[in-house]
């Protein structure tokens, strides 16, 4: 019997891994899920699943909460630029409670991807590393949903707005993901490094003919929508026209920069190999979402 632990387990991420450790075969009883709160984990418990409450601010409720786990997978956190040192918190409660392995959730190409968010990730995989604990490092590539938000606006106005130029993502559903997580602990091959990335490999034209597809297929009167490439500066503009806030008006146009340099983009199989098949293409993540 070995006992699990995941962090963020309320957030959409860790409820899928929750969901893949079952799927594979884990007794509800021999799962850890680590929250910020119970009201959020009310599913959790009537699944029979272990709910333990702290968060990645609170060291010593991590140390407590990862008490008799063996194998944990770290989901990394949601708030850029205060991640490394939640991390290391969860990490240093990692090496406290005794925990065996931790599989953290990375960020596809992060030794080499210029985009700001790999940082963090560089950060923690060091972090990891150096506590000498067992690790599997779960490089993720973007996430099919990211595009959900853009939708609306891009049906509305026919325009996909970006300055990713020629650039491809290979996208992949939080939940293929998170089975392949889930896959990967039960079957720990310490210090693995997976590049997770999705079986198609998409420009911004082709995630706009495919907000087309969707809308079309939901019976919306709408033409083909374009995508338009601004420029760095000229979306940054665009989006502070728009009053999109910051960070996230910062954060859009560095992203997109890192889909031209090819930051986002794999032909690495890891994801197959490990779901056993392909994933889900990106046109059906989104109309699931919109």
């Amino acid at each position: 019997m070995t006992v699990y632990g995941v962090t963020g387990a309320t957030g959409h991420l860790g409820t899928f891994v929750i969901t893949g450790l079952l799927a594979a075969g884990v007794e509800p009883g021999d799962i850890v899920a680590v929250a910020r709160s119970s009201s959020k984990a009310r599913d959790l418990i009537d699944r029979g699943v272990t709910v333990r409450i702290a968060d990645y601010e609170t060291p010593e409720a991590l140390a407590d909460a990862f008490a008799g786990v063996e194998r944990l997978v770290m989901i990394s956190g949601s708030e850029v630029g205060a991640r490394a040192q939640q991390h290391a918190n969860v990490v240093d409660a990692a090496v406290a409670a005794g925990v065996g392995l931790i599989a953290y959730t990375s960020l596809l190409n992060a030794d080499t991807s210029k985009i700001n968010l790999a940082e963090e990730h560089r950060f923690t995989e060091k972090y990891i590393k150096d506590s000498g604990i067992d690790h599997i490092f779960l490089r993720n590539g973007w996430y099919s949903e990211n595009y959900a938000g853009s939708y609306a606006g891009a049906v509305q106005s026919g325009t996909l707005y970006g300055c990713a130029g020629e650039g491809k993502i290979a996208p992949a559903s939080r939940e293929n993901y998170a089975l392949a997580a889930a896959i990967a602990v039960t079957k720990p091959e310490p210090g693995r490094i997976y590049e997770l990335a999705g079986s198609e490999h998409l420009t911004l034209t082709d995630v706009a003919k495919a907000f087309t597809d969707v809308a079309k297929s939901t019976g919306e009167n709408v033409g083909e929508i374009s995508y338009v490439d601004l420029g760095f500066n000229g979306y940054h503009d665009a989006l502070a026209k728009a009053q999109v806030p910051e960070p996230l008006r910062t954060f859009l146009p560095d992203w997109d920069a890192g889909i031209e340099r090819g930051d986002l983009d794999s032909d690495s199989r890891d994801l197959q190999d490990l779901l056993g098949t392909e994933s889900t293409p990106f046109e059906q993540t989104l109309a699931k979402e919109v």
